[in-house]
């Protein structure tokens, strides 16, 4: 399949690209060979018992909800609104300097 493809692309490179004239034009093409890979060095089995599957994605209640305060903050910030942090560096900050 990958002979084919390569075929495939060379013959729409012929078509598509000027034949070369002059001193300066290529001689014979050497013919296309496919090397095949040596396969991976792998030997033992993997064990999926071994790992603790996450998805990465999901996220907790407590997450979910400091997503959607960074999400909703967000467009405020571009329109000089800063409803910014209740605490910063652990501490609580009062609500005239936000």
């Amino acid at each position: 399949m990958l002979d084919l493809t390569v075929r495939f692309f060379a013959w729409m490179l012929s078509i598509c690209t000027p034949s070369p004239q002059g001193r300066h034009r290529l001689g014979a093409v050497p013919p296309l060979r496919f090397i095949p890979a040596p396969p991976p060095p792998f030997t033992e089995i993997l064990d999926g018992n071994a790992s603790r599957l996450v998805r990465p994605y999901v996220l907790s209640p407590a997450e979910r909800r400091h997503q959607r305060e960074r999400r909703r903050v967000a467009p405020l910030a571009t329109l000089g609104i800063d409803v910014g942090p209740r605490h910063i560096h652990g501490v609580r900050v009062p609500a005239v300097t936000r």
